[in-house]
């Protein structure tokens, strides 16, 4: 080869090399900046920006201030437990006379924390009668942690505090989950574990079909990206700090194990968990399930939009499965 040739392909290898080294950079520096976006414990100022959202907290509609006088009227009791991985979790218990063992856990989304779920705590205190359970997720709230789960990891938290609320209400123990937003996805990714008998329903309000399609959908619209290679190697920072992949954190797959009763809800003006996710994962389910559309709702909006029908569904749907005396 002519010794011009070999100078050129050389130098070409050199460019080739530095465009490949260049790009891995970025590609990598993306990774950690998107964990840092979505999964790192710190303020998430991109909500306040995000326009089909109504934030402080986020997905915070009227009932929000209703819920929080209602919390802050009411005795709370503060427990504590010990995740499996060390963390200490921080959730508050009300108790109801009218219980006998009938139980809710409500599971708060994105960036929000326990107290913010006054509304629904309120639904199932005042026109069930049950005992209310509001867990702070791990890395929010009172709870320790430094990075969202996305209701993943979560799913082994809730098995504790499923077993704290069957020691605390005795072997009569009747017990529904209920979540909201990434709440909603906490309680379906629980549905696809060995579950207790005491479990007799959940309600997945406004939930994402899995992680990844969910961070997807969100790179695409909010920084005009495509998925790869940067949710993979986001995924890959996640592994490495928080412990888990995208796609193993599936609510869809998680359903497709359930055996428990499943109500889905979602509002079809959700925009920022697409309304088609409650679609894909009713298909999933192979428990008895049903899902109620609520016209016009935006995103965790479905109770605001219209509550008489949505306490209405929910009522109707647990007193299925939930029996008024043990």
């Amino acid at each position: 080869m002519p010794e011009g040739r070999v100078k050129q392909t050389v130098i070409w290898s050199i460019i080739l090399i530095a465009v490949l080294v260049i790009l891995a950079g970025v590609v990598t520096y993306a990774g950690f900046f998107f964990y840092g976006v979505a999964i790192k414990r710190a303020p998430k100022e991109f909500l306040s920006k995000t326009p089909d959202l109504k934030v402080d907290p986020p997905v915070a509609g009227a009932s929000w201030g209703e819920g929080k006088d209602w919390v802050a009227r009411h005795d709370l009791d503060k427990v504590e437990l010990i995740s499996e991985d060390g963390l200490k979790l921080q959730g508050y218990f009300i108790a109801s006379e009218q219980a006998k063992g009938r139980t809710v856990i409500v599971a708060h989304g994105y960036s929000g924390k326990a107290k913010d779920m006054g509304a629904y705590a309120k639904l199932y205190y005042e026109k069930l009668g049950y005992n209310v359970l509001l867990p702070d997720a791990r890395g929010h709230g009172e709870s320790a942690g430094n990075y969202i789960g996305f209701g993943w990891p979560e799913r082994r938290d809730y098995l504790q505090w499923i077993h704290y609320v069957m020691e605390r209400t005795g072997p009569q123990a009747q017990i529904v989950l209920h979540g909201v937003s990434m709440g909603g996805a906490t309680v379906l990714t629980t549905s696809g574990e060995s579950l207790p008998s005491q479990v007799k329903a959940i309600v997945a309000d406004c939930a994402f079909s899995s992680v990844k399609a969910q961070l997807a959908y969100q790179l695409k619209r909010m920084y005009r990206l495509p998925s790869f290679p940067f949710v993979q190697i986001a995924s890959l920072v996640t592994r490495l700090k928080a412990g888990y992949f995208f796609g193993e954190a599936s609510a869809m797959k998680q359903v497709g194990k359930a055996k428990v009763p499943i109500l889905f809800i979602h509002g079809d003006a959700d925009t920022f968990v697409p309304y088609e996710m409650m679609d894909e994962l009713y298909e999933a389910c192979n428990s008895p399930k049903q899902k109620y559309t609520v016209a016009g709702a935006g995103h965790g909006l479905a109770y605001d939009t219209d509550k008489g029908e949505y306490a209405r569904k929910v009522t109707s749907f647990v007193n299925q499965y939930v029996k008024s005396s043990p």
